[in-house]
């Protein structure tokens, strides 16, 4: 007895090719009923055997199928919020970058305007202070003058050898 119904098909194939033909015809055979009957009864048989193991086959691919669509579907998603991950990470960088050069630029225009204003605040001190020593320069020498003038007037005036020294207050009265 064969076992499954491709060789119980073949069986009955190889039956009917063998079979002698019917006499003055070519497309006609003789072959022994009982035998095909009981091939047929066979493959009747083990027909419904194979299409539940067939049905069983065709449910777990569809099930591989679709397990592998929806874990192709995971990962695929896995892959797209990993990439928006990726490009959000990148724009924070770009963004952080950015303002640290705004911020570089400013501090260091800052900076330059810092330096101008101190030499500008240093130029205008030193010309003060130049002017004011000018002033006390001139003054100096207006009391250098006016010292001399008093001190040569003071010093005809005094007969013997003694100096007379200078003294301020008195030209003030």
């Amino acid at each position: 007895m064969a076992s499954g119904v491709e060789e119980l098909l073949d069986m009955l194939f190889n039956l009917v090719d063998e079979a002698k033909n019917a006499p003055l015809s070519s497309d006609k055979c003789v072959i022994e009923r009982d035998n095909v009957l009981d091939l047929i009864d066979d493959i009747r048989t083990q027909f419904p055997v194979e299409l539940a193991e067939a049905r069983k086959i065709m449910a777990s691919r569809a099930d591989m199928i679709a397990s592998a669509k929806r874990e192709a579907e995971a990962i695929r998603r896995q892959a797209e919020e990993r990439a928006k991950q990726l490009l959000a990470e990148q724009t924070i960088l770009l963004q952080a970058r950015q303002k640290a050069n705004e911020m570089m630029q400013q501090a260091e225009e800052r900076s330059r305007e810092l330096k101008r204003s101190a030499n500008e605040y240093c130029e205008d001190a030193l010309r003060r202070t130049e002017e004011a020593v000018a002033e006390a320069y001139s003054e100096i020498k207006t009391s250098r003058s006016r010292f001399r003038a008093a001190a040569g007037a003071t010093m005809t005036v005094s007969s013997n050898s003694q100096r007379t020294i200078y003294d301020a207050g008195a030209e003030e009265e």
